[in-house]
């Protein structure tokens, strides 16, 4: 039917068998009061081009973050009253950056999320370390010290000049020192995020940013196409940049699909989103055995999402009527603070029926 009726190409249909087979696997053992836990720190050292999150640069914003976490551990505290009697598979720490919080609030995060989950139960624990400018190896070991089991470092590129670009305010020779500091800390499930047709590169730019990766041998990665997104500077700025091609965004699709495989991946989850640079999707891949199961089940809606934070989402989701339920979080960090009883509230009537 994909491929007589909707044209989709025998590459394609293979990607998306594959990427089924797998989710079917994690999917399968989903259980009647099973949730995850989501949890966003939208604080970043710098906003990047593309970046439509609820994000505040900390060279502006900084002054909100310990009235912002003082709020987010009343919510956390309200949610894991709620779901002592349930079963948390994943918890989940995104953003923004979590490691633009400095070590003392880094700790008192995890500290205060370990007092109200049971660390030791949850299958999998995930933070997005993102951006190396803001890991110290003392960050590291905090992370391993609570449990803490998958981190990203996202390098997004290997080119300096791209780096420069987007607004990344490291190098690429910060991404590998801080792989290599990570793995000597102990962590053994790290995802790396790139993401194809940035403004400017061309398809050796992919081919060396892969190169360079696949030396640090990471567990899993993410390839992302790039999307224009309305909220983004990227939008805004539209008539500086110049987009890649279908064309070329093909060449470098194929030259990370080969170079992955090569480090022994597979695909396990993907999807696509609006305004993407030739309308392509995002891949996941993972050695086996390292698929991330949060990213799974917040695609598939296969599950109910408990998400805190400013600009969280939660989802609820009822199999028997087939029906999922949202509630959300204001998206200002200075709305969330002032509100976050409200916020509570929302979430106590929304939950009633889980």
């Amino acid at each position: 039917i994909f491929e007589v009726d909707y044209c989709v190409t025998p590459e394609k249909i293979k990607l998306m068998v594959q990427v089924a087979e797998i989710e079917k696997d994690i999917l399968i053992h989903n259980t009647q009061g099973m949730v995850s836990i989501y949890i966003g720190i939208p604080f970043c050292p710098t906003r990047c081009l593309y970046c439509s999150f609820t994000s505040y640069a900390l060279d502006t914003g900084h002054q909100q973050v310990d009235a912002y976490m003082e709020a987010l551990f009343k919510e956390i505290a309200f949610i894991g009253n709620f779901a002592r009697d349930l079963t948390v598979q994943s918890l989940y720490i995104g953003g923004g950056t979590p490691t633009s919080l400095n070590e003392v609030q880094l700790k008192n995060l995890l500290d205060t999320v370990s007092q109200h989950f049971d660390i030791n139960t949850i299958e999998e624990f995930t933070v997005e370390a993102g951006r190396p400018d803001t890991i110290t190896e003392k960050k590291l070991q905090i992370l391993k010290q609570y449990g803490v089991t998958r981190i990203s470092i996202n390098p997004q590129t290997m080119n300096e000049e791209t780096l420069k670009r987007i607004g990344r305010k490291h190098t690429a020779e910060d991404i590998i020192q801080t792989m290599h500091m990570a793995k000597e800390v102990g962590h053994t499930n790290i995802n790396m995020d790139v993401i194809l047709g940035l403004p400017g590169e061309t398809p050796e730019h992919i081919r060396h940013t892969m190169t360079a990766l696949s030396k640090l041998q990471p567990q899993s990665m993410t390839v992302h196409t790039l999307a224009v997104k309305r909220a983004s500077r990227l939008k805004e700025n539209m008539e500086e940049y110049k987009f890649t091609e279908s064309y070329d965004m093909q060449k470098m699709l194929d030259i990370a699909y080969e170079e992955i495989i090569k480090m022994g991946m597979h695909p396990y989850y993907l999807y696509r989103q609006k305004n993407m640079v030739g309308n392509f999707e995002n891949v996941g891949y993972c050695l086996p055995g390292k698929e991330c199961i949060y990213n799974v089940q917040i695609m598939e809606e296969k599950q109910t999402i408990l998400a805190l934070g400013a600009g969280a989402i939660t989802k609820t989701v009822d199999l028997t009527k087939n029906r999922i339920e949202r509630i959300f979080n204001v998206k200002s960090v200075e709305e969330y603070i002032k509100r976050i009883d409200e916020m509570i509230e929302r979430k106590r009537d929304g939950l009633r029926d889980l």
